[in-house]
C-alpha cells in the first residue's frame, strides 16, 4: 500500500520573502529589527522591515548578505545607499528593508512616520 503523499500548501511569497529576510538579518546580528505591516494602507509593498546595523560595514554586509539569500532562494532584489551604507534600502518588491546605522535610523524615524500603520 503506498503512502499518501501531502499536498505542499501554497505559500505566501510575502511571507516567504519576510521568513528570509528576518532568517538573514538575525543570522547576521542585527539590532532592533521591526516589521510594519503596510497592506491596505500604501501601495509601495506590503510590508516594510526596519533595521539596524551597528557600522557602515555592518550595515552593508546584513544588505549584501540579504540580497544573496534572496536571490538563492528565488527572490528578486535591488539596493541603493551601499556605496555610504548610512542606509540601505532594499527592495524585494513585496518587502521593502531600510538597514540603518543607529542614530541614521533615529534621525529619520520611520517607525514614527508609519506609526499608525500595525506593526505585523
Amino acid at each position: 500500500m503506498a503512502g499518501k503523499v501531502k499536498a505542499k500548501k501554497n505559500v505566501d511569497p510575502v511571507e516567504k520573502i519576510l521568513e528570509i529576510v528576518k532568517t538573514s538579518l538575525d543570522d547576521g546580528k542585527a539590532e532592533d529589527v521591526i516589521v510594519i505591516d503596510l497592506e491596505g494602507k500604501s501601495s509601495i509593498a506590503s510590508c516594510m522591515v526596519v533595521a539596524s546595523g551597528n557600522s557602515n560595514r555592518h550595515v552593508a554586509s546584513l544588505a549584501e548578505n540579504l540580497q544573496m539569500k534572496l536571490k538563492e532562494n528565488g527572490c528578486s532584489s535591488i539596493s541603493e545607499g551601499l556605496e555610504k551604507a548610512d542606509w540601505v534600502l532594499v527592495d524585494a518588491y513585496d518587502v521593502i528593508i531600510h538597514i540603518f546605522r543607529p542614530e541614521v535610523r533615529d534621525f529619520y524615524s520611520l517607525e514614527k512616520m508609519w506609526s499608525a500603520v500595525k506593526p505585523r
